[in-house]
């Protein structure tokens, strides 16, 4: 079991439906490690996120995430693999007929968290840790786009992830506010080290706060160092 890593793919194929989007797919995240995946539209980004949460089955080789084989994974057994995972998306794809309270106590209740206490516990903690204490009993619609995302960041994180995977989540907001975002993400990945893999158009994000890259190109998966990466 490949526990000692919360992601390692070995010599792994990314498909989209039959088409090939990526082949000979190696890489690793070790616990706490910050990671950015770059390229670009079409060259698979997306695909190989699908792959991780169990979106999209792995073809060839073999993967672990979290814990989980994707490679002999059942469909029965994703929705534990994404418990394991905190997810967030773009479109942030909030609730927006219920308060951000009600949103959080919806995953909470999907994922098997019924004691009201511990509840309130978590969210007022998750609300916490992204800045949104005093916001709770707001709907999403009267919330600016950048605490809308910081709502979609407690979502991604009230269930204590071993990784959050982020995609483009500063793809929506304005420079200033991305910049809050990606501080908060950074924070979250030092203080509490959880393991984040961003997806990102953004090279200055790349440029203000350098780390281990993957990037698609030309069907292949690179791993790149802070050093190496260029646009």
């Amino acid at each position: 079991m490949q526990d000692e890593k919360v992601i390692h793919f070995t010599h792994a194929g990314i498909y989209q439906g039959k088409t090939p989007v990526l082949s000979d797919v190696n890489f690793e995240i070790d616990h706490g490690e910050f990671v950015y995946l770059i390229g670009k539209t079409g060259t698979g980004k997306s695909s190989l996120l699908k792959t991780i949460y169990g979106d999209l089955p792995l073809q060839g080789g073999s993967a672990w995430v979290a814990g989980f084989p994707l490679h002999e994974i059942t469909w029965k057994k994703t929705p534990y693999l994404r418990r394991k995972l905190g997810i967030v998306f773009q479109d942030f794809q909030l609730l927006m007929d219920r308060s951000v309270e009600a949103n959080l106590e919806f995953v909470l209740r999907a994922t098997g968290t019924s004691d009201q206490a511990l509840i309130k516990i978590k969210i007022d903690e998750a609300l916490r840790r992204v800045g949104l204490a005093t916001k709770g009993f707001k709907m999403p619609y009267e919330l600016s786009g950048g605490e809308q995302q910081r709502v979609v960041i407690a979502r991604a994180i009230i269930n204590d992830p071993e990784i959050i995977i982020a995609d483009e989540p500063t793809g929506n907001l304005d420079p200033e506010t991305s910049n809050d975002i990606m501080l908060l993400l950074r924070h979250l990945n030092e203080e509490f080290k959880t393991a984040v893999l961003m997806a990102t158009h953004n090279y200055n994000i790349l440029e203000k706060w350098p780390s281990k890259t993957l990037r698609c190109i030309n069907g292949k998966l690179q791993v790149e160092l802070p050093e190496s990466i260029s646009s």
